[in-house]
């Protein structure tokens, strides 16, 4: 009667521990105690004997699948990471409406249809408005601007970050949707909870998959 309480108690450990998902190791154990306390008068069945073998082999390749998983994905961000490093220099272009002036500032928009007007709205770093440009009339697709840099007033305004703002108008004064975008200089990279960023300009931090273009 011993023997068969022992028995019973192991297989009641291995039903919680199969709950559990245990890992190969414990498998073997629970099994190895399985085989030795067995009842000898009620000897385990070689159909249930096979399944928990077919269990094991099943687990082991399970975690040999995510081994070889992980390593797949580790060789991938090295290669990604060692090809990110080659886009310092080098200059991208993003969703964003940013314009980093210099002697003069880049701006690009997409217009989904002809324009008959086109404003720009140029802001300083404090979201004041600083130019209002008529652009007239544009095409449809891909628009630029080069911004002199001056003010309303024609004050030529320092170097640094500025934002637009595009409104565009069809033949009946209906709005038109315009997509902006900005153009800047790929300066360093940093890794941060196993994602690249880029950073551009020196403070705007990009994934890759917000990059538009690599001019």
């Amino acid at each position: 009667m011993e023997t068969l309480e022992i028995g019973q108690n192991i297989t009641n450990q291995s039903t919680m521990a199969a709950k559990k998902t245990p890992g190969k190791d414990e498998f073997l154990k629970l099994l190895t105690m399985q085989l030795r306390y067995q009842n000898p008068l009620n000897p385990m069945n070689n159909t249930e004997f096979t399944s928990q073998l077919a269990q094991l082999s099943s687990l082991e390749a399970l975690n040999n699948m995510v081994l070889q998983m992980n390593d797949m994905l580790l060789y991938q961000n090295s290669i990604q990471n060692t090809l990110t490093v080659n886009l310092i220099g080098k200059n991208v272009k993003f969703s964003g409406n940013q314009i980093n002036l210099k002697d003069k500032g880049e701006i690009n928009y997409n217009l989904t249809a002809n324009a008959s007007n086109v404003t720009i709205s140029i802001f300083d770093s404090s979201g004041k408005l600083i130019r209002k440009i008529e652009a007239g009339q544009q095409n449809a697709g891909s628009n630029n601007y080069t911004w002199d840099g001056k003010d309303s007033s024609g004050n030529k305004m320092p170097e640094g970050s500025y934002t637009f703002k595009i409104n565009a108008l069809d033949a009946n004064g209906k709005p038109i949707d315009a997509a902006t975008t900005s153009r800047g200089l790929v300066t360093g990279i940093t890794f941060e909870n196993n994602t690249t960023y880029l950073i551009v300009d020196g403070k705007i931090k990009l994934k890759l998959n917000e990059i538009l273009e690599i001019c």
